[in-house]
C-alpha cells in the first residue's frame, strides 16, 4: 500500500509538471543582464523585451545585475530554478574569457559556462571600436591607431584604457592591442560601459575599446574620437573607418563582442523548445533588426544545439587569446 501510495504521488506530481509546462509562460520570464542600463548588453535586450510582448504577450522583465565582468549575473542565474521563468543575457565575456582569464594562475569562477547552463539562442554579434577622449588625441596628435602605439611606446603607463570590467570583451579587445602593439597602457575597469564612457567623454581616462552600439551616438556627435573597429571587417555603421589590422598592419587582431540567451542547467525540452522559437521569431522580426543594424550590430539567432557548439568554440578560442597575451584580473 506504501509503495502504491508514492508511486500514486509521484504520478501527481509528474502530472502537475507537465500541466505547468503545457501553458508556459503563464507568469513574468525575469532575464538578468550582468550589466548596468545603457550599455551594450542591455541595449540588446531591450529590443527582444518588447517584441517579446508585442507579438507574443510575453511579459520578460529585464533585471540588471552588473559586476565582476558578468559573473554577478550569471551566478544567479545558474543557481535558479531550470523551469524556464529565468533567463541569462550571456555574452563574450560570461561564456567565452571569464573561464580562462579568472581561472589562470589558480583563480575559480562562481560557475561553470557549460555545465551550469542551458543555451538558448545567439543573439547579436556586433565588433568593439577604438575610441578616445577627443582632447586627449588633439593635445598629443594622435589621429591614427599607428599614432597611437607611437605614443604609447613613448610613454608607457601614461595612457589609461577604460573598460566595462575585468574579462569583457572591451578588456580582451584592448588586452590583446597591447600583447600585438608591445605597448604598455594602465586598465581601469569599470562596472560596465555606462560609467567607463561617461569618465572617458570626461577626459579622467584616455582610450577604450567600447562596445559599438554603447558609444556610436557619441561618436556621431563628436565627443569622442573614433580610430578603427576590433573586427575582421568593417562596420557598416562606419564603412569609412578601418579595422585595427589594416590600419596597424596587424593581421589576426579580432575582438568581437557576442550576445546570447542562456537558462539554468537541465531546463524541460518543451520548455526550451518554445524559448528557442520565441526568441528566434523575435529576432528575425523587422523590428529588432532595424534597431539592432541602427546601433551596429548584426542579428543571428540559432538553435540550442548550435548555440552548445559555439559556447564551447568560444571558450577554446579565448583560451588561447588569454595565455598568449598574459591577460589577468587585476
Amino acid at each position: 500500500m506504501q509503495l502504491l501510495v508514492m508511486v500514486f504521488t509521484m504520478l501527481i506530481g509528474s502530472m502537475s509538471i507537465a500541466i505547468a509546462q503545457s501553458d508556459y509562460p503563464n507568469k513574468p520570464i525575469r532575464l538578468v543582464v550582468p550589466f548596468p542600463p545603457g550599455g551594450a548588453t542591455d541595449n540588446i535586450a531591450r529590443p527582444l523585451q518588447i517584441e517579446l510582448l508585442t507579438t507574443l504577450k510575453w511579459n520578460v522583465l529585464i533585471d540588471n545585475k552588473p559586476g565582476a565582468g558578468g559573473n554577478i549575473g550569471a551566478e544567479i542565474v545558474s543557481k535558479a530554478p531550470a523551469d524556464g521563468y529565468t533567463w541569462l543575457m550571456a555574452s563574450v565575456g560570461t561564456h567565452g574569457i571569464n573561464l580562462p582569464l579568472y581561472t589562470q594562475g589558480g583563480g575559480k569562477l562562481p560557475f561553470d559556462p557549460i555545465k551550469d547552463f542551458t543555451p538558448i539562442s545567439l543573439v547579436a554579434e556586433l565588433p568593439n571600436v577604438l575610441v578616445l577622449n577627443p582632447e586627449f588625441a588633439a593635445k598629443n596628435k594622435i589621429n591614427s591607431v599607428n599614432d597611437l602605439i607611437a605614443y604609447a611606446r613613448a610613454n608607457p603607463g601614461k595612457v589609461n584604457m577604460a573598460s566595462s570590467g575585468n574579462g569583457t570583451s572591451i578588456h580582451m579587445a584592448g588586452e590583446l592591442f597591447k600583447s600585438m602593439t608591445k605597448t604598455y597602457m594602465v586598465h581601469l575597469p569599470y562596472r560596465g560601459s555606462p560609467p567607463a564612457v561617461t569618465d572617458l567623454i570626461a577626459g579622467n581616462v584616455d582610450i577604450m575599446f567600447d562596445n559599438l552600439p554603447s558609444s556610436i551616438n557619441f561618436i556621431r556627435t563628436g565627443r569622442l574620437k573614433a580610430l578603427a573597429v576590433t573586427s575582421a571587417k568593417r562596420s557598416p555603421a562606419f564603412p569609412d573607418l578601418p579595422t585595427i589590422a589594416e590600419a596597424a598592419n596587424l593581421p589576426g587582431y579580432e575582438a568581437t563582442s557576442w550576445f546570447g540567451v542562456v537558462g539554468p542547467a537541465n531546463m524541460p525540452a518543451d520548455v526550451l523548445n518554445k524559448d528557442s522559437v520565441a526568441l528566434m521569431a523575435a529576432i528575425n522580426s523587422s523590428s529588432v533588426k532595424e534597431k539592432y543594424l541602427a546601433m551596429g550590430a548584426q542579428p543571428v539567432g540559432n538553435t540550442p544545439a548550435q548555440f552548445a557548439t559555439f559556447i564551447k568554440n568560444e571558450i577554446t578560442k579565448w583560451t588561447k587569446v588569454v595565455k598568449d597575451s598574459g591577460a589577468k584580473v587585476d
